[in-house]
């Protein structure tokens, strides 16, 4: 009888855990969590931000509040304690008073033609030794894609530069008050020789934005197409052989490289008005092809425009 009554005990324990276990869900928002006793006071909480937001401490960091209350004798609550207080109400950032920079326009190139816009810069080319380096001062037509002038240095200098664009200017016979050019602002694209010079000739200048480093891609995307050439080499052996690589390479770049930007003309073609009579050209010849197989093509090709 015993073991009858223990095992019906038992078995009513089990419905009972059984029932409660499979109960619903209280519904109703959860009871709240009770207070630690640790926890700040809504009058601590106070005397921290206003302290922290006062004309004396608004300018420094918690970490430097702190420390500076600890020197003379006070103690409000730990550093972590004053940045979760900063975060909750969304004042977690730079406390410092800074120089606010002014807001840079974005320059806008745009020409409709050749020698209407020029974009130029300077890049290294590694020399025969560590930390020797060659300068190529590059001019493109950001119209042709053309490179107007070029030269090779053993520094970077303001005189260089402004011969540079002289030679151009007077090689492409400019007529003042046409061309624009545009630099990033090294120390020889903003110096006054090459300042002065732009003025004396009528021709405007305009530069990238400061710390920006893609407002020049012509001329950045002329020093890639460079530099990733299978031929350009690891290090140059001399000035000479850098001058006769650069030579050969732009030869090469003005009246062979087909350029995606211009229709995959050459940029000898559209900088000297001939691209027009070659896309006629190619225009025939994509008629004929689709004359011939028009089931090949979902609608009649098109030669690429510049």
């Amino acid at each position: 009888m015993v073991g009858i009554k223990a095992a019906c005990e038992h078995l009513g324990r089990s419905r009972a855990t059984h029932y409660r276990k499979n109960q619903p869900p209280t519904l109703g928002p959860p009871r709240p969590r009770p207070r630690s006793p640790r926890a700040l006071t809504d009058d601590e909480t106070s005397e921290i931000l206003e302290t922290l937001n006062s004309e004396r401490f608004c300018d420094l960091a918690p970490a430097q509040v702190w420390a500076t209350l600890l020197d003379e004798g006070t103690y409000l609550c730990s550093i972590s304690t004053m940045y979760r207080l900063l975060r909750a109400r969304h004042q977690l950032r730079d406390r410092r008073n800074q120089r606010r920079h002014p807001a840079h326009v974005k320059p806008e190139l745009v020409a409709t033609g050749p020698n209407q816009v020029w974009s130029w810069d300077i890049t290294k080319l590694a020399g025969p030794h560590k930390w020797n380096w060659f300068h190529l001062y590059v001019i493109v037509d950001i119209h042709s894609r053309y490179a107007i002038g070029w030269l090779v240095a053993p520094r970077e200098t303001a005189r260089l530069a402004e011969e540079l664009i002289a030679a151009s200017i007077e090689a492409e016979n400019v007529p003042e008050g046409q061309l624009s050019i545009h630099a990033d602002r090294g120390s020889s694209m903003t110096s006054k020789t090459v300042s002065q010079l732009l003025a004396d000739l009528g021709i405007l200048q305009s530069h990238s934005r400061p710390q920006v480093s893609n407002d020049n891609p012509y001329s950045e995307s002329q020093f890639k197409t460079l530099k990733q050439s299978p031929r350009f080499p690891k290090r140059f052996a001399s000035i000479a052989t850098a001058r006769a690589f650069v030579d050969e390479f732009m030869e090469h770049y003005n009246h062979h490289h087909r350029h995606s930007g211009i229709g995959y003309h050459t940029p000898a073609d559209v900088h000297t008005g001939h691209a027009s009579a070659v896309r006629a050209a190619r225009q025939r010849v994509l008629d004929h092809a689709y004359q011939r197989h028009p089931q090949r093509f979902q609608r009649p090709p098109q030669a690429p425009q510049t």
